[in-house]
């Protein structure tokens, strides 16, 4: 699940944000269980610490705790898939907005066009954990180029439980295609069109909601089983004896 850490024991900050990492590249699964005896081996610290980096990670939604049966990687309902992709569109079009009129420094570019090649690099090789970790990083990496350290550090939970969402609910969505979006917007930001920006974010969120089940989004409880196992739905007929 998590690779041992090297050197002085981690604090419950940076095992939070191991955490946080592992479900940005679909590592672990929603509903997945966290022990917090397995995860104190893993750290080599105390199960004070990780019960400490849980109950901050809980406090950022990330995950849950049920009485008598430990901790888990929260399982998100379809309202926090349209709340969650709500508030995404709201903070991310709106850190796009608050940019100064000359728009991102030279060196922003720079390292969101590295971002940009590290994507194609990870889905030319099909490394799903990395290009999944990348894709969802690159809102961050937004939020970091435009020197707003605190939206960033919300877009990383946001990201985070959007990623979850999809691994529930989103139907197939090409990687590429995703890839594709953040070069439009990238090149936007370049041409100092903060209102392209703007519109290629808004386009390119709206993509990723629509790959979202409709049943899910419904509130179908069997939507993830339901497209796991190829069913369409049909009208209710009698079990044949």
């Amino acid at each position: 699940m998590l690779a041992p850490t090297q050197g002085d024991n981690p604090r419950p900050d940076q095992i939070a944000d191991r955490i946080v990492d592992a479900i940005l590249a679909r590592k672990l699964a929603p509903g997945q269980r966290l022990g917090e005896q397995a995860l104190a081996d893993l750290f080599g610290v105390s199960r004070t610490v990780v019960r400490e980096a849980l109950a901050r990670l809980a406090a950022r939604g990330i995950v849950e705790v049920h009485a008598r049966r430990g901790w888990f990687v929260l399982q998100p309902s379809p309202e926090h898939a349209r709340e969650a992709f709500a508030a995404r569109r709201v903070i991310e079009t709106g850190l796009i907005q608050s940019l100064p009129d000359e728009g991102l420094a030279g060196g922003a570019i720079v390292r969101l066009k590295q971002h940009l090649a590290q994507e194609r690099r990870a889905i030319a090789r099909a490394d799903a954990a990395e290009r999944s970790w990348l894709l969802g990083h690159f809102h961050v990496c937004l939020a970091e180029c435009a020197g707003n350290s605190l939206l960033a550090e919300i877009l990383r939970d946001l990201t985070a439980r959007t990623t979850l969402i999809a691994t529930l609910y989103q139907s197939t969505h090409e990687a590429a295609q995703s890839c594709d979006e953040h070069a439009d917007i990238v090149a936007a930001l370049e041409a100092g069109d903060h209102e392209r920006a703007i519109e290629r974010m808004q386009a390119h969120l709206d993509s990723v909601t629509r790959h979202l089940g409709a049943s899910a989004i419904a509130g179908d409880p069997l939507a993830a089983l339901r497209e796991a196992l190829d069913f369409s739905p049909t009208p209710h007929r009698p079990l044949e004896h």
